[in-house]
């Protein structure tokens, strides 16, 4: 397992995501699938930047492990800011068009759907989300 800490902020979203891909392209991992990771991130780290600690900034944990049987990785944001489950919200209905559809929610639903696995628990006073994705 490896971990960074990092300022939970929108210029920090580079920095997480090449932490990551380090570990992705030891595990020779598919372009997609790094791809589809990096979406992830992008969109986990953004919530956490705009949400967690507003208006204030604190810090966040980007934890990645690695398992086996069947490969994957488990990357897990962890921070102490308000609690805030992203996964509570009802997916948007994609069948609408853009004008119909409410804001939010679009970026959730794409995690969801390309990951293997979503979940979030509050717990001790931090957020704890992870994701996990088969390679």
């Amino acid at each position: 397992m490896k971990e960074i800490v990092v300022e939970a902020t929108i210029e920090s979203i580079p920095k997480v995501t090449a932490f990551v891909d380090e570990q992705l392209e030891q595990l020779e991992c598919p372009m997609k699938t790094q791809m589809q990771v990096d979406m992830a991130i992008d969109e986990l780290f953004s919530n956490i930047a705009y949400y967690a600690y507003n208006p204030e900034t604190g810090s966040a944990t980007v934890r990645v492990e690695v398992t086996e049987n069947p490969l994957a990785v488990v990357i897990t944001f962890i921070d102490n800011g308000v609690p805030y489950d992203p996964l509570a919200k009802e997916d948007p209905d994609i069948t609408l068009s853009i004008e119909e559809r409410g804001i939010g929610g679009l970026g959730i639903y794409m995690v969801k759907k390309t990951m293997d696995d979503v979940s979030y628990e509050y717990k001790d006073g931090q957020n704890i989300l992870r994701i996990k994705k088969n390679i």
